[in-house]
């Protein structure tokens, strides 16, 4: 049983900062050592700069986990974007190439026989996600989330995680007037049960795959928002968007996709949405051209490791939202390194 008290009635004392970032920057140090150990990445980038096209060629690398690690190195200086290439900078030439008397890329090979290390330079290459948790009797992440066990302890977890980071997201999301919101895959609901909390005349639906809608039911029950908060099963890649909803949110579920998918599913919130519905993402975004800031290149490692996605920046989110046809674009900080973005249907 989760606990039941209301979403956003209480706030913790202190700041879990530091906490999420140990948790969401885990694979971080291993997509370092894996670049090197795998593939002697900075030594090769210095001899030879391009652009991500010409490095993945270069190096047999898949092109998502390639961006996820060239965001993460310009995050630490290492790299740096020059137009559409991407150079070593002098961090990277003076401690991570073979031919500097600096060089510290042994220290880091020296950990290549870490299984989570191994895991990497095979999804660095294939560019398909590792059993979660580099556990090798688990499947990928979306798999595993069809059993029921699995299921459910995944979206416990998460829905600790939402218990700090939904109340936030609930006050400063842009949603005045409207009157029902669609979660979409709305885990265990704690986000539409704290929007629904911070927003009187507020409704809302979560949408949600089986075995996990049959849990929320009941979690939403629990805390005490049944009359408001209402599910509904259904998968938001082949299922039509429920219709009646003013107002979509996506917290948490973009950074799990692949580009072409998480493009796919604003069109389809786009179709569902009426003229002057609001879209919310709620996520970890990167910065405009991806080379920071360091937590969410670092959570983007980890995406990257157990997902099909990886971060997202804000100007990969302007510039496909404005194709759309939204509008009003607004993006805003919200708490624990994760921000939203708001969009209007014209």
């Amino acid at each position: 049983m989760l606990d039941d008290s209301p979403a956003s009635r209480s706030a913790p004392l202190s700041d879990p900062l530091a906490l999420f970032r140990l948790r969401d920057g885990l694979y971080a140090v291993d997509l370092i050592g894996a670049a090197i150990a795998g593939f002697d990445f900075y030594t090769c980038l210095g001899k030879a700069p391009g652009t991500l096209e010409q490095i993945c060629a270069g190096l047999g690398l898949h092109p998502r986990p390639a961006e996820v690690l060239l965001s993460l190195s310009a995050s630490l200086g290492l790299v740096e974007r020059d137009g559409a290439r991407w150079k070593l900078a002098a961090v990277g030439s003076e401690f991570l190439h073979q031919s500097s008397p600096w060089n510290l890329g042994p220290y880091f090979t020296s950990l290549k026989n870490r299984p989570v290390c191994q895991d990497l330079i095979q999804v660095l290459r294939s560019g398909k996600p590792s059993s979660f948790g580099s556990f090798k009797d688990e499947k990928a992440w979306a798999q595993a989330m069809e059993n029921e066990v699995f299921a459910r302890q995944f979206t416990a977890a998460m829905d600790v995680r939402g218990k700090y980071l939904a109340p936030v997201l609930a006050r400063k999301a842009c949603i005045h007037g409207r009157r029902r919101l669609l979660d979409v895959a709305g885990g265990s609901g704690i986000y539409a049960c704290a929007m629904v909390d911070a927003h009187p005349g507020l409704e809302a639906l979560v949408w949600e795959k089986s075995p996990v809608d049959r849990l929320v039911e009941r979690w939403v029950a629990e805390r005490g928002y049944a009359g408001r908060v209402r599910v509904a099963e259904g998968d938001m890649f082949h299922d039509p968007f429920p219709e009646g909803c003013d107002a979509h949110l996506f917290s948490n579920v973009l950074h799990d996709w692949d580009a072409p998918v998480v493009r796919d599913l604003l069109e389809r919130s786009w179709r569902a949405l009426p003229s002057g519905g609001v879209l919310l993402i709620h996520d970890v975004h990167l910065n405009e051209d991806k080379t920071g800031p360091f937590p969410a290149a670092a959570y983007s490692a980890l995406l990257m490791t157990i997902t099909e996605g990886r971060c997202y920046s804000v100007g990969e989110l302007r510039e496909w939202l404005g194709a759309l046809g939204f509008i009003g674009f607004r993006f805003e900080q919200t708490a624990a390194d994760r921000s939203v973005v708001s969009v209007i249907k014209a």
